[in-house]
């Protein structure tokens, strides 16, 4: 998987860094098929000190990208929620398929039964 990662406002530090990858890493174990994650953080000096880290991660899939961001007076508290939203598309994604599979091989085992009768 491809990363990008971008800042604004903030020295990136190595901490800060292996702490989005591994909440990345969790991403991808979360959906393997995902092409390229870009991930921005910025810091805001003219917001109120509540709101002054924002985050926000784009995870490349097929089909239309998940994006998710937020915004906390912490940034690795805004790291975590992004990475939780993101987890919650991705699990979204997932029964969504599940629920299409489970449709379609009901309607099969139905149009089978009356066919048989």
């Amino acid at each position: 998987m491809k990363f990008i990662l971008s800042t604004h406002n903030i020295t990136l530090t190595k901490a800060i860094e292996d702490h989005i990858l591994a909440r990345t890493d969790k991403l991808e174990h979360l959906l393997p098929k995902a092409v390229e994650v870009r991930v921005i953080i910025e810091h805001d000096h003219t917001r109120g000190p509540e709101t002054a880290f924002k985050c926000s991660f784009r995870l490349g899939v097929r089909g239309p990208d998940l994006y998710a961001e937020d915004v906390e007076a912490d940034l690795y508290a805004a790291i975590d929620l992004v990475a939780k939203k993101l987890e919650q598309q991705i699990r979204k994604l997932h029964s969504k398929a599940k629920a299409e599979k489970h449709t379609d091989a009901a309607a099969l085992k139905q149009k089978l039964r009356t066919k048989s009768e």
